[in-house]
């Protein structure tokens, strides 16, 4: 049937055609094709101004953060090799464990502003508000301005997104990447176009260089939704997605083949691996290990336990991203997301085959479902902040659903075409009754995980499920509320909604974060506390000494170090061995160091000055076992320091024979007792080298730190 309408023309003139009814823009065309209100510009000023704000202030606070990518970032911003391969040191001894993109904006940062916490970190807070910015941008393209504005809102606000773009891992620029990847794609959907699925591969593959496999979690989502609803022919499709896929490689590769390419006497060993591969570190440490929990010299997965989990993993199951530490991190929209992804997909209905609706959905929705279910049943070592990875997936979803569902909710002209009379008195209630159980079944959630916190606000879960659930019984009444009331039914419902996670990422935001598993808002006493214990205590029973840290920087009951670098040692879950002086324990030679496994301290005044001294004459002004240890000294003197072992001390790096001739070459000044730890069949190196140095040097203390003086050559008698 012609749905065009000749309109009226004077004699002897041509007529004049109107265009199709549904290429006019009115509120059922795609929103790119309408012009957006007054208030979207503004409005996004404002979204992103604050996102800004929340994230850079007082974010000096957390120092280094993590140090084990601060003190790399040093090395790279003094060492053009360092920056390259991603080195711990500028000496080039070893690598970090992740590939070194996330390092170079922090090591560039550091070039430009000197060594300081803000270099280090605003260049992560401008990750998160550029991650917010272009997921609006995505959503709003084909959902409208209100949709974008509330998926940015849910972005910044999730509080593990808060802590992770306030914090130095990798995580940060790898949710930008994948953003800007799903951007891409949806540029691409639109007019089958070559150059923007290709640009997606790109992205992709520079997020395989930022966090190695864990950016490919979206690749067949990506690929399936463009393949499923391009505007396109069928093998047109695939050929794109085969250029995409050669994208990918190509621009995660080239990094690959230079450090498979270089001999390895040319570079430094690759942190992580057992055998010096990066192609080894990417399939198994980080790669399948993860997944399988069979992760050789790491500090413990599942290794195929009954429901994964070790002491950094937690328990596995569907559930996972509920329970404990992890709900309190990403969940409290989770549900909300996962009922609107449903519903959105009900009212696309039997939609053409390139319909923008469903093809968004599916885009977030297998997001959100493909990465989370990986997460959930992974039985190596997770911790709680990898969830950042789903939280742009929630705040699409959300904004998407809300926005369809409150379109849905406006009665259909009686006229509509194709549309019966029942579902035009259906639709209406139908979309309202969604939209205020969705509201309910959010504040509850959010009631069961504020009260795991009972003793941070007790009056907050309450004022939110009462809050939330007369917001949601508004919402019900909507058809039949007067109009001054519906913006208070919608700004209750929000302020309930949200008033949970942004009470947590507040909270985060206030509070210093250091060491290697950060952990958002308060503790939390119910399942698995924040470094991933349950209740805060490790699992089989293994008592802590007093007067250190929890994993993700808060405190244990009592303060127990975990694990330190002081006299002693013994046995982790798992087989791994706590670490003791050099020497192999109590009684032997050897002494304390000041870092641990998961943390680095600042050293004392007068050990920096031993260590600064001659510094010149040395290529490491110390060594020592692990890398957050020597991350301490290296980053307070901003000299090379040598983490034996690299971030476990279970690395094969160097060899005791290594280590002995870089001592008789006159390469290493001190060795400084302390740190490391060995676990699932890593390399003894390290601790052969321990215990070879206290057999061989004199020992003297320093602030409490056994030090090694390696440039006397004077042995024991």
């Amino acid at each position: 049937m012609d749905t065009t309408e000749t309109l009226p023309s004077a004699p002897d003139e041509p007529a004049v055609v109107a265009p199709p009814p549904a290429t006019r823009p009115d509120e059922h065309s795609p929103p790119e094709a309408r012009r957006s209100p007054t208030w979207t510009r503004p409005a996004l000023a404002v979204l992103l101004l604050a996102t800004a704000v929340f994230y850079i202030w007082g974010l000096g606070a957390s120092g280094w953060a993590n140090s084990f990518y601060a003190a790399a970032a040093q090395a790279g911003s003094v060492s053009w090799k360092a920056f390259l391969y991603g080195s711990s040191d500028a000496a080039n001894s070893i690598t970090v464990d992740k590939t070194p993109a996330s390092l170079w904006l922090m090591a560039l940062s550091v070039r430009v502003f000197g060594l300081n916490s803000w270099a280090m970190l605003v260049p992560q807070a401008l990750c998160g508000v550029a991650s917010v910015g272009v997921l609006y941008a995505t959503v709003k393209r084909w959902y409208g301005p209100a949709a974008g504005l509330i998926a940015g809102a849910v972005l910044a606000v999730t509080p593990v997104a808060t802590l992770m773009f306030r914090f130095n891992n990798p995580d940060a620029l790898l949710v930008l990447l994948l953003v800007a990847g799903a951007y891409a794609t949806v540029r691409a959907l639109e007019s089958a176009g070559t150059r923007w699925i290709v640009l997606a591969g790109v992205l992709i593959g520079f997020g395989f260089l930022t966090k190695m496999l864990q950016a490919f979690l979206v690749v067949p989502v990506f690929a399936g939704v463009y393949l499923v609803a391009a505007p396109t022919g069928l093998w047109r499709r695939v050929r794109q997605l085969l250029l995409a896929g050669l994208a990918v490689v190509v621009a995660a590769g080239w990094w690959v083949a230079i450090v498979e390419l270089v001999p390895a006497s040319a570079r430094p060993y690759i942190g992580g691996s057992q055998g010096n591969s990066i192609l080894e570190l990417t399939l198994g440490y980080n790669g399948l290990g993860r997944i399988t929990g069979d992760e050789v010299g790491s500090v413990g997965g599942g290794g195929g336990r009954p429901g994964g989990g070790g002491p950094f993993s937690g328990q596995t199951g569907v559930l996972r991203m509920f329970g404990g530490e992890v709900g309190g991190q990403i969940s409290w929209l989770l549900p909300a997301a996962l009922i609107l992804l449903i519903a959105g997909l009900l009212l696309a209905g039997r939609a053409p085959r390139t319909d923008r609706t469903r093809a968004g959905l599916l885009l977030w929705g297998g997001w959100l479902l493909v990465t989370g279910l990986i997460f959930s049943f992974m039985s190596g070592i997770f911790h709680a902040y990898y969830t950042v990875a789903l939280a742009p997936a929630i705040g699409a979803l959300i904004g998407i659903g809300v926005t369809l569902l409150w379109r849905h909710h406006r009665p259909l002209p009686a006229d509509t075409p194709g549309v019966s009379a029942r579902w035009r008195r259906w639709r209406p209630l139908a979309a309202t009754a969604t939209l205020a159980g969705t509201l309910a079944v959010t504040v509850w959630w959010a009631w069961v995980l504020l009260e795991r916190s009972p003793d941070w606000y007790p009056w907050l879960r309450n004022v939110v499920l009462v809050a939330g659930l007369l917001g949601a019984a508004l919402l019900l009444l909507l058809t039949w509320l007067p109009r001054r009331l519906v913006p208070v039914a919608l700004g209750l419902g929000v302020a309930a909604a949200l008033a949970g996670p942004v009470a947590y990422a507040v909270q985060t935001a206030a509070t210093p974060h250091t060491g290697a598993i950060p952990s958002a808002g308060p503790f939390v006493s119910a399942g698995f506390g924040r470094g991933g214990f349950a209740g805060g205590r490790p699992p089989g029973g293994m008592e802590l000494p007093t007067g250190g840290r929890l994993p993700g920087g808060g405190q244990f009951p009592g303060g127990g170090q975990f694990p330190g670098g002081g006299p002693g040692g013994g046995q982790f879950p798992g087989g791994g061995q706590l670490p003791g002086p050099p020497g192999g324990g109590q009684g032997r030679p050897g002494g304390g160091g000041m870092g641990g496994l998961l943390d680095a301290q600042e050293p004392s005044a007068a050990l920096r000055e031993l260590l600064e001294r001659d510094s010149a004459d040395y290529t490491w002004v110390a060594a020592t076992i692990g890398s957050n240890n020597a991350s301490g000294y290296q980053l307070a003197t901003g000299e090379p320091v040598m983490p034996i072992g690299g971030f476990n001390g279970s690395d094969p790096s160097p060899t005791l024979a290594q280590f002995q001739r870089y001592v008789a070459d006159g390469r290493i000044h001190y060795f400084v007792g302390g740190g490391g730890f060995r676990a699932n069949g890593g390399s003894s190196a390290s601790q052969e080298i321990a215990t070879w140095v206290g057999e061989t040097f004199t020992a003297q203390t320093v602030d409490g730190v056994t030090v090694y003086d390696l440039s006397t050559g004077t042995e024991e008698s």
